[in-house]
This record gives C-alpha cells, sequence and structure tokens, in this order.
C-alpha cells in the first residue's frame, strides 16, 4: 500500500512531539512493506527555529536513527495533490496549512482514489476551537485523534464523518532501556515550556518538589523564556537547552527517575491522554512519578507502570521514595515495560492504523 503523511515536520522535533511518535510509526508500516512518504512544508515554524538554533546541519541528524524514512518539501497548497497522486491512504497532520487541508479535501470529494483522514495530536479542539473551525474536513473520510475524549470533541461539533482513537506510542526499536547499567542520580525532565499552559504545574510537582527530596534535576528543552529560567535557577535546576528526541535514551539511562506533568487541557478538558514522555520514558526502563491526571482510557497501572501524586507535598513523598528504595525502581521499571510491549508500541499503532484504513473500506462504511 502506498501511504502518504503531511506532517508539519519530520525533520525536527523542535518543540513538535508528533515527530517522535511519527517516524516510529511511518518506519513500522515501512518494515511492514509499504511505500511510505512523509510530506512537510519547505519553511515550516519547527524546521525554521531548530535551523536557526543549531545551523542547517541539524536538520539532517534525524536520517542516522531513522535510515528507513524519507520526507519531501513542498512549498504549499498548490504543490500538494500532485504529492499523493498515487497513493492509496494520505493522512494530514492538524498543524498544516488550512488551506493544504481544504484542498485535499476537495480533491477526495471530487474523486481522488485515496483514502483521506486527518490527525489530530493536540489541545486546540477545545483551547482554541475557532482556529480547529476553520479547518474544512467535509471531504474526509475519518478522523485520527490521539485520545478518546478529543474523538469525542470531534464528533460532538460534527467536524468530520467518523473519529477513530489513535493514541501515541513509543518507538521500541529506539526508546529501550540501555544495554548495560550503570550508575544513575538524580532527576530528568525532558520538556518545553509552551505558552504557559502548566507553567504553575511545573513549580508544584517538579522545581519544588525535587528541591525539596531533595534530588538534583536537569532539564532539557526549548522556549523557557527569561522568567523561566530565573525560576529553574532560583530552584537550583541544571537547564541544558534542546536535545535531539533520538538523545533521550541516552539521557534517560543516566537518570534515577523523570516525572510527568501533562499540559492543563489535558487534565481539564482532554482526559486520559498522556504525553508522548509517558510511553517514551517507560519505554527506556526509567522509574516515573506523574501529576494527576485521569487515566479514563485505561491505558496504564497506576501504582505499578509509575506513581502518580495528589500535590506537591505527595510528590516530594513519592521522589523519595523512590529515590530510597531500589525494589521499588526494580517493580516500577519491570511493570512499566511490560505494559508498553505488550500494548503501547508504534509496532502496535502501526496495526491500528491498517485497521482503521480496512474499516474505512468495507462497502458499509461507504455508504455511511
Amino acid at each position: 500500500m502506498r501511504i502518504g503523511y503531511f506532517t508539519h515536520s519530520l525533520r525536527s522535533c523542535w518543540n513538535h512531539g508528533n515527530a517522535h511518535f511519527l517516524r516510529g510509526v511511518l518506519r513500522e508500516l515501512v518494515l511492514l512493506g509499504h511505500d511510505v512518504r512523509a510530506f512537510e512544508p519547505a519553511d515550516g515554524w519547527s524546521a525554521r527555529n531548530l535551523a536557526a538554533d543549531h545551523g542547517a546541519a541539524a536538520l539532517e541528524e534525524w536520517r542516522e536513527s531513522y535510515p528507513e524514512l524519507t520526507t519531501t518539501l513542498h512549498h504549499g497548497p498548490h504543490e500538494a495533490e500532485r504529492l499523493c497522486d498515487a497513493a492509496d491512504v494520505v493522512i494530514v497532520h492538524e498543524w498544516n496549512d488550512p488551506a493544504l487541508v481544504a484542498r485535499l479535501g476537495r480533491a477526495r470529494a471530487h474523486g481522488a482514489r485515496y483514502l483521506l483522514l486527518f490527525h489530530d495530536t493536540h489541545h486546540r479542539a477545545v483551547s482554541d476551537p475557532e482556529a480547529m473551525g476553520r479547518y474544512d474536513l467535509s471531504g474526509y473520510d475519518g478522523v485520527l485523534a490521539f485520545g478518546g475524549a478529543l474523538a469525542a470533541e470531534y464528533v460532538r461539533r460534527g467536524w468530520g464523518r467518523h473519529a477513530f482513537v489513535w493514541h501515541e506510542a513509543a518507538d521500541t526499536r529506539h526508546f529501550r532501556p540501555p544495554p548495560e547499567e550503570t550508575t544513575r542520580g538524580g532527576l530528568v525532565w525532558i520538556g518545553n515550556w509552551g505558552d504557559g499552559e502548566r507553567s504553575d504545574e511545573l513549580e508544584e510537582f517538579l522545581f519544588r518538589p525535587a528541591s525539596e527530596a531533595p534530588l538534583p534535576l536537569e532539564l532539557w528543552g526549548v522556549r523557557y523564556p527569561p522568567k523561566a529560567r530565573r525560576t529553574l535557577a532560583a530552584y537550583g535546576v541544571s537547564y541544558r537547552g534542546w536535545a535531539p528526541n533520538a538523545e533521550a535514551p541516552r539521557i534517560f539511562a543516566s537518570k534515577l527517575a523523570t516525572v510527568h506533568v501533562p499540559r492543563r487541557f489535558y487534565v481539564s478538558a482532554l482526559p486520559g491522554i498522556p504525553t508522548i514522555r509517558v510511553f517514551e520514558a517507560l519505554a527506556c526502563g526509567i522509574p516515573l512519578v506523574s501529576a494527576p491526571w485521569d487515566d479514563t482510557e485505561g491505558l496504564f497501572r497506576s501504582g505499578r507502570d509509575f506513581l502518580m501524586a495528589r500535590d506537591g507535598d505527595d510528590m516530594t513523598r513519592r521522589l523519595r521514595e523512590v529515590r530510597d528504595d531500589a525494589e521499588l525502581r526494580a517493580a516500577l521499571v519491570s511493570s512499566g515495560l511490560e505494559t508498553i510491549r505488550a500494548r503501547h508500541t508504534c509496532a502496535h499503532r502501526a496495526c491500528e492504523l491498517l485497521a482503521v484504513v480496512n474499516q474505512l473500506r468495507a462497502p458499509e462504511a461507504l455508504l455511511a
């Protein structure tokens, strides 16, 4: 099968978490024997920022870890139809130009032979519904939403004909425990500051508990404004800046534990959606302690795969437990790995995507 994916960027993971999952799931599709091609805007925001911060050569570094993948640069909606002329399935990520989304939808409505899917991995459906309402999905065969609550939002608003849950997952060909354990120490957090969606939560559930535990905290990420940098300095956090996602397993391997702090919208409006770092951290065999979130879809086993903290004080207590109890750490690692390998790999998601495609191709779906 020939599969085309219009992403925001395959080359860059600078403040672009979907690249983590996308690289892994597209590789799995290639290894299953499919002809997979990615398309991205030549001047995409993530790639532009990565090149500005680290030079144009940084846009090529991902190829070493993902030699099976290719990406084609395009210059706007006028090129989109030509790129997917021969495709059987075309998937369009929500961080694309609404004009490109609409153009492909019109082509599908006017007889294009490919199955057309819209992929949403963000909270804008609830945080900025006016912006998402500008996407014309009338010609699309279905929506892939990275959580049940988000799929329900598409159904509620009448966006798209069919909505399917397609969670993110860990690329376990790359994210895995180190081949040999070495001495671990301190905490690590890999994440971006963003637009203030969790600034208070980071202080309550990460910076202050790490300081009070006490456990030295190393932090990697981008878009930390001066005020945030001052907060990090006040808590003694070692800020390292941007790290290529391919380096995350190495970074995790040297640390005692990591922490999950979900963005506010995934706690209040879109429950059940963890960040991709939960999948990746557990796949790398590092104990994880999480700020509160409601696992409405039963993705994990709270208390076994990871520990959940009720509030900042509880987070401090949990971090001390993990620091002082080697048996607890070992049990969390074992259980977390078991759940990832059984349910949450990019190989699982590739098969789930193919099941959606087969479902939509069924005669009864075409009549819906």
